[in-house]
């Protein structure tokens, strides 16, 4: 059962950031009654990589863990060229810390790692030695997978954007069982079998 009901889903975002990789979470969630707020490293428009401008709800700095349900952060260049987005990783530290949950894909993986978030629970990436090049201590708990939660923390490769959404819908409690296999078949496998379940679930 969601037992984040009334607050908000926060979505980082900032120059650079990967269009692509949370769609379908945030979409999802949408759908499902959740409310979709963007931060900002200020209220400043921001550009994604496919050149999308984004007005940002509010500003990191006044992002508060107990106003959130959970924090999704993204991938960007920005997270391997510059230290531009280490304030978002800390950020994560602080919703960790709260037990309010962190959902990272691509870049914000390392930007996790590089904060020190991943050297103590199971995590997932691109690939592994793309995280070992941040420096971290967490190699021996990377796993070879398309997504990976570890209590409130979710990550999850670039390429796998519907396992990532996968494990944010599991871990608010939007769909569990039968209901999100079939959802992930769905999206991910174009599985037509799939959306008769959904559609018996009034998932849709």
């Amino acid at each position: 059962m969601n037992t984040t009901t009334g607050k908000p889903v926060h979505l980082a975002v900032y120059d650079t950031l990967a269009d692509w990789e949370t769609g379908h979470a945030t979409a999802q969630l949408a759908r499902t009654g959740h409310e979709i707020r963007t931060v900002g490293p200020s209220t400043a428009p921001v550009r994604s990589i496919g050149g999308l401008r984004v007005q940002p709800d509010l500003a990191l700095e006044d992002l508060r863990p107990e106003d959130s349900a959970l924090l999704i952060l993204p991938g960007a260049d920005l997270w391997d060229t510059t230290d531009d987005l280490a304030p978002f990783a800390r950020t994560a530290r602080t919703f960790l810390e709260a037990g309010v949950p962190v959902a990272a894909i691509c870049g914000a993986t390392a930007g996790l790692a590089r904060e020190g978030l991943l050297d103590d629970r199971d995590h997932t990436s691109a690939i592994s030695f793309y995280l070992a090049a941040t420096g971290y201590a967490g190699g021996g708990r990377y796993v070879e997978a398309d997504a990976v939660t570890d209590g409130p923390l979710v990550t999850a490769g670039p390429t796998e954007p519907v396992a990532f959404a996968r494990e944010i819908l599991r871990l608010l409690g939007v769909h569990e069982g039968e209901v999100l296999d079939a959802w992930y078949r769905l999206f991910h496998d174009s599985d037509p079998a799939a959306y008769g379940v959904l559609e018996k679930a009034g998932a849709l």
